[in-house]
């Protein structure tokens, strides 16, 4: 089995003594390929065009945790999403300080420290926070583990309303409720057609007069002018966005100079390299062994 790897250099580097190290064949580029028939493993953000080039594909896998960005793949070509511990943590702790940063009034001393104005505000104490994440996989779990950690009332949403441990979980039909007790909302949905334009007017009348927004799904999932329309109203009353529509953020883009808002360009995390390769390395093997390929997407329901 060989695997094609399409990607920046740096991450090459790091990928070509792992491979060689556990025996593996890695091919970097399409350039370098010398025979289409052997490429049994594709890893890229987004792949070529013509994957019909490689007859015996078995899987795609994103090098990053989302697939949102991978088109639909012929049959009996499975899709995988990188499964690395550093994403997982990188994107929690990015919650973690959104949801402090707002809970602290932090958009408000930095307006007033770009007028050098010292004025202080009561402070409130987390167990007066109540959050609500949308999203409870792998990163909204560990994110509701760690912020009722730190004393914040942490409930989660999700369509299907599975229990998780730890965490009071609101289905599909309980949204309106899930909403009316959240004053800090965290978005970490995948981006599907159920999703896209999810966080919009009418979620938005939903939350409490002067909620909070903490985004870091996916950019196609908020509608940004329903979001100014929410912050004008006082329906919200900041918000932190580690991902935007579009993206990148145009430079004259209101939400930069807005002082209620608080952008990240989508550096929540990044794949760490050996992580990368090492996941990659664990999808051949299952997929030699006849086993079920760790990252496995649904490709009809996105994730």
């Amino acid at each position: 089995m060989t695997l094609l790897l399409l990607g920046p250099p740096l991450r090459a580097r790091a990928w070509h003594p792992i491979f060689d190290a556990a025996g593996e064949d890695i091919v970097v580029g399409e350039d370098a390929v010398r025979d289409p028939s052997g490429i049994t493993h594709l890893a890229c953000w987004q792949p070529p065009a013509d994957l019909g080039r490689y007859p015996n594909l078995k899987a795609v896998i994103s090098t990053g945790a989302g697939v949102d960005q991978m088109p639909v793949l012929p049959p009996g070509v499975a899709l995988v999403r990188t499964l690395a511990p550093g994403i997982d943590t990188l994107v929690r702790d990015w919650v973690l300080m959104a949801t402090l940063m707002l809970h602290r009034d932090m958009p408000r001393y930095l307006e007033q420290a770009a007028r050098g104005e010292w004025r202080g505000h009561p402070p409130r104490p987390a167990s007066t926070g109540r959050v609500g994440i949308m999203g409870l996989g792998r990163i909204g779990r560990a994110a509701a583990t760690s912020l009722s950690s730190l004393g914040f009332d942490v409930a989660g949403w999700r369509r299907s309303g599975q229990p998780v441990d730890g965490v009071g979980v609101y289905g599909q039909a309980d949204l309106s409720d899930f909403l009316t007790r959240t004053d800090l909302l965290v978005c970490l949905l995948p981006l599907t057609d159920e999703t896209r334009g999810v966080l919009g007017s009418d979620l938005f009348a939903g939350l409490p007069e002067g909620a909070a927004l903490i985004h870091a799904g996916r950019g196609a999932q908020l509608h940004m002018e329903a979001m100014r329309a929410a912050l004008d109203a006082g329906r919200l009353q900041a918000a932190m966005l580690d991902v935007t529509d579009p993206e990148p953020l145009p430079q004259d883009h209101w939400a930069w100079a807005d002082p209620r808002v608080i952008v990240t360009p989508h550096t929540a995390a990044q794949t760490d390299a050996t992580e990368g390769a090492h996941h990659a390395l664990s999808v051949i093997r299952a997929t030699r062994d006849g086993l079920a390929l760790p990252g496995l997407v649904d490709q009809r329901r996105g994730y």
